[in-house]
């Protein structure tokens, strides 16, 4: 049996940014969502603002999280 390492090494360099990638965007995802709290509890019109934007960054991060996962899913099923 022969290891083609080359191959291997890619494999795990792609899988490892990837993960992270995908960590980072659920993290800053969550860090959004406190900021809009956060906006929300000073009651100020500009505080309002500030969680639509928060509430918007959090819906492209989790978005971005769930379409990493579909297409993991969909590479699995081999379509």
């Amino acid at each position: 049996m022969k290891i083609n390492w080359a191959a291997l090494g890619s494999t795990f360099g792609v899988s490892l940014l990837i993960t992270l990638g995908v960590v980072a965007a659920f993290s800053f995802g969550i860090s959004s969502l406190s900021r809009r709290e956060t906006a929300l509890a000073g009651g100020t019109a500009a505080g309002r603002g500030g969680a639509a934007v928060s509430t918007a960054v959090a819906v492209v991060c989790f978005g971005a999280c769930a379409a990493a996962v579909g297409y993991g899913l969909y590479l699995i099923a081999g379509a």
